[in-house]
């Protein structure tokens, strides 16, 4: 199985447009937004594939975004989200909360933790959880998003 894992859209269309076409050629099953989505329009672009959003520290007034998400039939957390594909434990959330982010990723309950907020790409272990930034879709350069085969929890970051 392979999860397509985005964050920071903050609103931008036709960024985001970009990264649904190259998400569309890898085969995806499932998409995870990592929060800052900024706008009722992104979750419209996500309706290829099921979509669990969370909320980052730009996303007000939730309730238009929850209504947005829930409106195409796609799962919105609210600040933090767990998830189960296949047998892997994912948790996600945006990062802006370091002690919510630090928590999920000592507590060894997840065999992946995915975050945004910082609009850095970056990968690591931390006991057997990747953590996993997939960089920005704005504000970030070069934009990324990432490409996680699971249950191997390989990564690979597309750059746009």
């Amino acid at each position: 199985m392979r999860i397509a894992v985005v964050s920071d859209t903050h609103g931008q269309v036709a960024f985001t447009r970009q990264a649904i076409e190259r998400i569309r050629d890898l085969d995806v099953s499932h998409v995870l937004h990592c929060g800052d989505i900024g706008s009722p329009a992104i979750p419209r672009l996500f309706t290829d594939w099921p979509t669990s959003f969370v909320f980052g520290n730009v996303d007000s007034p939730e309730i238009l975004l929850r209504d947005s998400i829930q409106s195409v039939g796609q799962t919105c957390f609210g600040k933090f989200g767990s998830l189960e594909l296949g047998e892997t434990r994912i948790a996600i959330t945006h990062g802006h909360d370091r002690a919510l982010l630090d928590e999920l990723i000592s507590g060894g309950e997840f065999d992946l933790v995915c975050y945004g907020h910082t609009h850095q790409a970056e990968q690591h272990f931390v006991g057997h959880t990747l953590v996993l930034n997939p960089g920005a879709l704005y504000r970030a350069s070069p934009h990324s998003f990432a490409i996680v085969d699971l249950p191997d929890r390989t990564v690979e970051f597309v750059e746009l």
